[in-house]
Order: C-alpha cells, then structure tokens, then sequence
C-alpha cells in the first residue's frame, strides 16, 4: 500500500516509517514532486490537517494524509497551539518560523516562575481517500477520516536531551521523568500524540 504524507519534515517522516513499518509505504510531498509550500490558515488543529490532505488530494489524486500538531499549555489558555511551530516568529521579527530554540524560550520566558507547568501535545491526522462507488470504477468519491493522539505532561523549567525536536527538550510526558528529548526515539514512537494518532490510523488502513 502506498500513501501520500503531506510533509517534506525528515523527522516527521522517520517518525510515521517507523511507527507505520514495512507494510504501508509513505511518501513524502518531494517524492511525488510537490514544493508548494502549502498554506495553512485554519483555526483549529483538524482545519490545517485536513487542508493540507485536501489540497494533496485535488492537485495529485491519490490518497494521502496530513498532520497538524500543537502544544498546549494549560497556564497559557492553550498557547501555543496551532501557532506552535511559529511562535517565537509571532512576538519577534527576528525569529525564524520553525525555530526551535527561539520558541522554546518564548514558552520558558512566559511561563516564568509559574507552578502551573501541565500542557498536553495533541495531534490531528487527516486522512483522504478514493474510493469507487460502482464496479466498473466509472464514478468516485473521496472518504474523509480524522484521527487524534494526545499525551499528557507538563513543561519543565530548562532544556534536557539532545534527541526529537521541536518543544522535545522541555516536554516532560507523565509517567516519565525524562523529556522527550531524552527518551529517544524507540520510546517516544510508542509514547507520543503523534505515535498514538499515527496508531489509530494504521489500524484503519490496515483493518485492525
């Protein structure tokens, strides 16, 4: 079986091969020639998903999935949620979009000396599919699906790790006193929002 993830992330692509294995080949937006940086204006998590697999879906037909990702800090009122990969870009002109270090130390700085430190990260995965509704295939129609992980933690108060990425170093998941960064990869792919979405959409495509 061969599907579209809409993403060119090399870390995001090694997380959902790894998680996904041999039985499901996922290609990436570069493998079926796409470089359109394609937008994301949605308001909510399950809006950019399925966005990004809608747009996939016009422009090449052929079935695909997406993902939207937020960190949510309960002290924060949700923050930075949907904007999480862009967030420190959003108070500072000189921040780069997706910069790592420079959004993790937004997230520290306004959190402070808060004891409140409970935060979740939750992903969305958007699925699309066509699927014939007659037996000689003359007529199509597109099946949507949604799928969600979240894992639950809370944000500690300096970076620890050197492995994942992203908020990865501060991001302490409960029942761990690791971070994500310094689980490693074997751990975080069974543990995380995005192992535990990715989980639910290969029972789906598998039939589990």
């Amino acid at each position: 079986m061969k599907i579209v993830f809409a993403t060119n992330n090399q870390h995001k692509l090694s997380e959902i091969r790894s998680i996904l294995g041999e039985s499901i080949e996922v290609l990436s937006l570069k493998d079926i020639g796409c470089d359109v940086d394609i937008p994301e204006t949605g308001t909510t998590l399950e809006e950019n998903a399925l966005q990004k697999a809608q747009y996939v879906y016009d422009h090449y037909h052929i079935d695909c999935f997406a993902d939207d990702t937020g960190l949510e800090v309960d002290a924060l009122n949700g923050a930075p949620g949907i904007y999480s990969a862009r967030y420190a870009s959003m108070a500072n002109d000189s921040s780069a979009s997706h910069d790592s270090e420079a959004n993790m130390a937004r997230l520290l700085k306004e959190l402070g000396e808060n004891n409140n430190r409970k935060a979740r990260f939750r992903t969305v995965i958007a699925l699309i599919q066509k699927r014939n509704i007659c037996e000689c295939g003359c007529t199509a129609i597109k099946e949507v699906h949604q799928f969600e992980g979240i894992v639950e933690g809370e944000i500690i108060r300096e970076r620890r790790g050197g492995e994942g990425f992203g908020y990865d170093p501060i991001f302490q998941p409960d029942g761990y006193d690791q971070t994500f960064a310094e689980l490693g990869m074997d751990i975080k792919n069974h543990i995380s929002h995005r192992a535990r979405a990715v989980q639910k959409l290969a029972n789906y495509l598998l039939g589990k």
